[in-house]
Protein backbone atom coordinates (compact mmCIF):
# COMPACT_ATOMS: atom_id res chain seq x y z
CA UNK A 1 0.00 0.00 0.00
CA UNK A 2 1.45 3.38 -0.97
CA UNK A 3 1.67 6.33 1.38
CA UNK A 4 -0.44 9.39 0.43
CA UNK A 5 1.72 12.12 -1.05
CA UNK A 6 2.03 15.22 1.11
CA UNK A 7 2.45 18.43 -0.90
CA UNK A 8 4.82 20.97 0.65
CA UNK A 9 4.05 24.40 -0.83
CA UNK A 10 6.72 27.04 -0.25
CA UNK A 11 5.19 30.28 -1.56
CA UNK A 12 5.43 33.71 0.10
CA UNK A 13 2.68 35.39 -1.93
CA UNK A 14 -0.59 34.52 -0.15
CA UNK A 15 -2.66 35.29 -3.25
CA UNK A 16 -0.55 32.91 -5.34
CA UNK A 17 -0.71 30.27 -2.58
CA UNK A 18 -4.53 30.43 -2.50
CA UNK A 19 -4.72 30.30 -6.29
CA UNK A 20 -2.35 27.33 -6.41
CA UNK A 21 -4.22 25.36 -3.76
CA UNK A 22 -7.68 26.17 -5.19
CA UNK A 23 -6.71 25.07 -8.70
CA UNK A 24 -4.90 21.95 -7.56
CA UNK A 25 -8.12 21.03 -5.75
CA UNK A 26 -10.19 21.82 -8.87
CA UNK A 27 -8.11 19.28 -10.78
CA UNK A 28 -9.25 16.60 -8.32
CA UNK A 29 -6.14 16.37 -6.12
CA UNK A 30 -7.17 16.03 -2.47
CA UNK A 31 -3.76 15.36 -0.94
CA UNK A 32 -2.70 17.26 2.16
CA UNK A 33 -1.06 20.58 1.27
CA UNK A 34 1.21 22.14 3.88
CA UNK A 35 1.79 25.82 3.06
CA UNK A 36 4.92 27.71 4.10
CA UNK A 37 5.34 31.45 3.49
CA UNK A 38 9.09 31.56 4.06
CA UNK A 39 12.11 29.37 3.55
CA UNK A 40 13.10 29.15 7.21
CA UNK A 41 9.83 27.55 8.30
CA UNK A 42 9.88 25.18 5.32
CA UNK A 43 13.49 24.13 5.95
CA UNK A 44 12.74 23.60 9.65
CA UNK A 45 9.83 21.35 8.70
CA UNK A 46 11.66 19.44 5.96
CA UNK A 47 14.85 18.79 7.91
CA UNK A 48 13.30 18.45 11.39
CA UNK A 49 14.68 19.36 14.79
CA UNK A 50 17.85 17.34 14.27
CA UNK A 51 18.45 18.76 10.77
CA UNK A 52 18.69 15.35 9.08
CA UNK A 53 15.34 15.05 7.32
CA UNK A 54 14.85 11.65 8.95
CA UNK A 55 11.51 12.85 10.39
CA UNK A 56 10.01 12.14 6.95
CA UNK A 57 11.16 8.53 6.70
CA UNK A 58 8.46 6.50 4.96
CA UNK A 59 6.58 9.63 3.85
CA UNK A 60 6.05 10.62 0.23
CA UNK A 61 6.67 14.34 -0.24
CA UNK A 62 6.25 16.56 -3.28
CA UNK A 63 7.67 20.07 -2.98
CA UNK A 64 6.25 23.13 -4.76
CA UNK A 65 8.97 25.75 -4.52
CA UNK A 66 8.99 29.45 -5.29
CA UNK A 67 12.50 30.81 -5.89
CA UNK A 68 11.85 34.33 -4.60
CA UNK A 69 11.35 34.07 -0.85
CA UNK A 70 11.77 36.83 1.75
CA UNK A 71 14.43 35.11 3.87
CA UNK A 72 16.39 32.80 1.57
CA UNK A 73 16.41 31.71 -2.03
CA UNK A 74 14.53 28.74 -3.35
CA UNK A 75 17.82 27.72 -4.99
CA UNK A 76 19.32 27.22 -1.51
CA UNK A 77 16.34 25.09 -0.46
CA UNK A 78 16.51 23.05 -3.66
CA UNK A 79 20.23 22.43 -3.18
CA UNK A 80 19.77 21.33 0.43
CA UNK A 81 16.86 18.99 -0.40
CA UNK A 82 18.69 17.32 -3.29
CA UNK A 83 21.89 16.90 -1.23
CA UNK A 84 20.02 15.27 1.66
CA UNK A 85 20.05 11.45 1.74
CA UNK A 86 16.50 11.28 3.11
CA UNK A 87 14.84 13.92 0.92
CA UNK A 88 16.72 13.81 -2.39
CA UNK A 89 14.12 11.59 -4.11
CA UNK A 90 11.26 13.98 -3.32
CA UNK A 91 10.12 15.61 -6.56
CA UNK A 92 10.62 19.36 -6.58
CA UNK A 93 8.45 21.53 -8.81
CA UNK A 94 9.84 25.05 -9.11
CA UNK A 95 6.92 27.42 -9.59
CA UNK A 96 8.17 30.98 -9.92
CA UNK A 97 7.95 34.24 -11.86
CA UNK A 98 11.61 33.96 -12.89
CA UNK A 99 12.01 32.98 -16.53
CA UNK A 100 15.76 33.63 -16.80
CA UNK A 101 17.39 30.84 -18.85
CA UNK A 102 20.41 30.74 -16.51
CA UNK A 103 18.18 30.22 -13.44
CA UNK A 104 16.16 27.52 -15.21
CA UNK A 105 19.35 25.65 -16.17
CA UNK A 106 20.72 26.01 -12.64
CA UNK A 107 17.54 24.56 -11.10
CA UNK A 108 17.64 21.52 -13.39
CA UNK A 109 21.36 21.04 -12.68
CA UNK A 110 20.56 21.04 -8.96
CA UNK A 111 17.89 18.38 -9.46
CA UNK A 112 14.53 20.10 -9.82
CA UNK A 113 12.08 17.82 -11.59
CA UNK A 114 9.85 20.45 -13.21
CA UNK A 115 10.34 24.19 -13.73
CA UNK A 116 7.23 26.28 -14.37
CA UNK A 117 7.18 30.04 -14.92
CA UNK A 118 4.04 31.53 -13.39
CA UNK A 119 1.95 33.17 -16.10
CA UNK A 120 1.20 36.84 -15.40
CA UNK A 121 -2.42 36.58 -16.56
CA UNK A 122 -4.77 35.25 -13.84
CA UNK A 123 -6.67 32.83 -16.11
CA UNK A 124 -3.46 31.48 -17.63
CA UNK A 125 -1.99 31.01 -14.15
CA UNK A 126 -5.13 29.23 -12.91
CA UNK A 127 -5.17 26.98 -15.99
CA UNK A 128 -1.46 26.13 -15.61
CA UNK A 129 -2.03 25.09 -11.98
CA UNK A 130 -5.05 22.94 -12.90
CA UNK A 131 -2.86 21.17 -15.46
CA UNK A 132 -0.16 20.76 -12.81
CA UNK A 133 -2.79 19.21 -10.53
CA UNK A 134 -3.66 16.71 -13.27
CA UNK A 135 0.03 15.90 -13.52
CA UNK A 136 0.16 15.35 -9.73
CA UNK A 137 -2.75 12.93 -9.96
CA UNK A 138 -0.79 10.53 -12.18
CA UNK A 139 2.85 10.72 -11.08
CA UNK A 140 4.44 8.23 -8.71
CA UNK A 141 6.33 9.72 -5.75
CA UNK A 142 8.85 7.63 -3.78
CA UNK A 143 8.87 7.50 0.00
CA UNK A 144 11.73 9.17 1.84
CA UNK A 145 14.44 6.68 2.66
CA UNK A 146 16.03 5.76 5.97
Amino acid sequence: MSTPVKIIMIEDDEGHARLIERNIRRSGVNNEILPFTNGTAAVNYLFGADGTGLDHKDQALLILLDLNLPDMTGIDILRRVKENDHLKCAPVVVLTTTDDAHEIKRCYELGCNVYITKPVNYESFANAIRQLGLFFSVIQVPQATA
